[in-house]
């Protein structure tokens, strides 16, 4: 059975979504417990075992009372991407309302949102096809960008003609799968969700104490431990997604000597003030979010 064959129009679907330290994680284990709803992490990261620190992490004692997934299911060498997110957290989903229980999404990940929620595919990749593809264009933008006029007109229409590897992404994917680019596009568009009864709450934090729980943050992950646990990670073979991760990054860069503690501190703050700001941005663009105060943020999940 599908995730889409299981969400049957009498199955309620929750999400709590907003931008990094705005508070969901904790808003979600109460709500979690007061709903017996179990809590379905929509997270790039936090599904490698062994970064804990730096994702702000649920603690085994949470995990504990309320039923987490997507948690702690990778390990750091293997790429978690989209596609494979999509596949995995639905069929979380999915085992969930077979059991006659309450999902509740929680994340701020608008990608990672709304390819478990929406119709959205991911067109597949070749590298011997993009290496074909960009032998016989070369480096010439302006040919490549005639190509795709010539083979889609549509996507070339709304794409930069200055940027060859976009151009090149896209032949590539009428090249493997003889349709065009933007076929794979149209459905971003929509926000009609594969789950009927989606019900989705963004949490609200103004900027300038968003800002400050951000510092907070990073400083309660530099005392916790964030520099011992990257000691350990880079020991390990790490994939590219997570060693670019927010934090394990900067922090990879100061034991390497790269940078010292307190530039690579700085620069996770800064980096999470912009992936913030991102997030916000993402989430206000989707018409399906309520956005309300953390104060009310219960109340409207427990209406529903």
């Amino acid at each position: 059975m599908s995730a889409m064959d299981s969400a049957r129009p009498t199955h309620r679907v929750l999400a709590l979504v907003g931008p990094t330290a705005a508070g969901k994680s904790a808003l979600a284990l109460m709500a979690a417990q007061r709903l017996g709803a179990e809590i379905v992490a929509v997270d790039a990261f936090t599904v490698y075992r062994g970064m804990d620190i730096g994702t702000a992490k649920a603690s085994s004692r949470e995990r504990a009372v309320v039923p987490h997934h997507l948690v702690d299911v990778l390990e750091p060498s293997q790429e978690c991407s989209v596609s494979w997110f999509q596949q995995a957290a639905r069929a979380a989903i999915a085992g969930i309302l077979e059991r006659d229980g309450l999902p509740l999404l929680v994340g701020g990940s608008g990608l990672y949102f709304r390819a478990v929620v929406d119709r959205l595919e991911f067109p597949p990749t070749d590298p011997v096809v993009r290496a074909e593809v960009t032998e016989r264009l070369g480096s010439d933008a302006v040919r490549a960008h005639a190509a795709l006029v010539d083979r889609d007109p549509e996507a070339a229409a709304v794409m930069d003609p200055t940027n060859l590897r976009r151009t090149i992404r896209a032949l590539e994917v009428i090249e493997l799968t003889g349709r065009p680019f933007s076929d794979w596009r149209r459905a971003w568009d929509d926000f009609i969700p594969i789950y009927p009864n989606l019900f989705v709450v963004g949490v609200q934090v103004p900027r300038a104490r968003l800002v400050a729980r951000i510092e907070a943050r990073v400083d309660a992950m530099i005392s916790r431990g964030l520099a011992e646990e990257c000691a350990v990670l880079r020991l390990r073979e790490l994939s590219r997604t997570a060693r670019q991760a927010i934090g394990y990054a900067e922090m990879f860069a100061h034991l390497e000597g790269r940078l010292s503690q307190a530039d690579a501190v700085e620069r996770i703050k800064v980096r999470t003030r912009r992936f913030a700001a991102r997030q916000a941005r993402w989430f206000a663009a989707d018409p399906r979010v309520r956005w309300r105060a953390p104060s009310d943020v219960l109340e409207v999940l427990a209406l529903r």
